[in-house]
């Protein structure tokens, strides 16, 4: 709702600080508003086009996702996080008591693990499952040296991470240059008015008025839309990242000799304020988890 607002608001506090400050409605009606087709068409056009010239379909089809989610800026939730640390509280105090081996079947297995099926928010997400299980399953098999773990889970969180932040960096790169093609707008309208030399002040003042908001549509939807989608694109895809580092934080945890209760409380410490169940709550799905098993 936020997001709507703020969008709605760009528009109401451009014009509505520009009939302020003495200008005619007239002036956003005869001027802004005419030459809106022609010159929107040039700057966001182009824009569109060079982002198709310079992204993968990948990236493309991701950055529409991404678009679409904007209005929720966290990928997971407070309840989301819950069941995670509830999930991975279980695997650890399976693997504690039964041993790894006990584990394996779950690890190989997933979408049969009764373990894991009780946690249908985790389950709906493929790459975290992945992601989890094969670590797990690396540790099963012997290697659980904590730095070797770390290490390696630094290297795919980073790649995880490039991958995420691709349509951000994207979508601010096609920000970056809106203002310029908004001069190439400028530029294309003061070359019609030179051809209409000729015609009274009047018609003239109108054509260079005209050609002059192509450099504000540029400045405007650069400033005022786009680099905003962009950063709210990065947001939401910070956050998709923290559910990895989350898991990473608890199996390092575990490994470094930890309890899988105090393995979970160090997750819970990463995670964002908004979004970060508090140590009692924690503490309720753990228990709940437990019972269930």
């Amino acid at each position: 709702m936020l997001k709507i607002i703020g969008l709605v608001g760009v528009i109401f506090c451009t014009f509505g600080g520009f009939l302020l400050a003495g200008g005619k409605v007239s002036i956003i009606t005869d001027v802004i508003l005419h030459a809106l087709p022609g010159e929107g068409l040039t700057i966001m056009g182009c824009a569109i086009c060079a982002f198709m010239i310079a992204n993968s379909p990948h990236v493309i089809k991701e950055s529409l996702h991404y678009l679409k989610l904007i209005t929720k800026p966290e990928a997971h939730s407070k309840e989301d996080y819950l069941e995670l640390l509830g999930m991975l509280y279980l695997a650890f105090r399976t693997a504690k008591q039964k041993g790894w081996l006990a584990m394996e079947a779950h690890i190989e297995n997933p979408e049969e693990s009764d373990i894991f099926q009780k946690f249908p928010s985790f389950m709906s997400n493929h790459h975290a499952q992945t992601f989890l299980c094969d670590y797990l399953r690396i540790i099963s098999l012997g290697n659980d040296n904590p730095l070797t773990i770390e290490a390696l889970m630094d290297q795919e969180i980073d790649t995880i991470s490039t991958e995420k932040r691709h349509p951000g960096h994207a979508i601010q790169t096609m920000a970056d240059g809106i203002p310029a093609l908004g001069i190439v707008a400028a530029v294309l309208g003061v070359i019609k008015t030179m051809g209409s030399i000729t015609e009274p002040p009047e018609v003239l003042g109108e054509m260079i008025g005209g050609a002059l908001v192509g450099t504000f549509l540029g400045v405007w939807f650069s400033y005022g839309y786009v680099a905003p989608l962009a950063g709210a694109v990065n947001s939401r895809a910070e956050s998709e990242i923290k559910y990895y580092v989350c898991m990473k934080v608890a199996i390092l945890a575990l490994l470094q000799g930890c309890a899988p209760q105090v393995a979970v409380e160090f997750a819970r410490k990463t995670l964002h304020h908004e979004v970060q169940p508090t140590f009692l709550e924690v503490e309720e799905a753990t228990n709940k988890a437990t019972a269930t098993a």
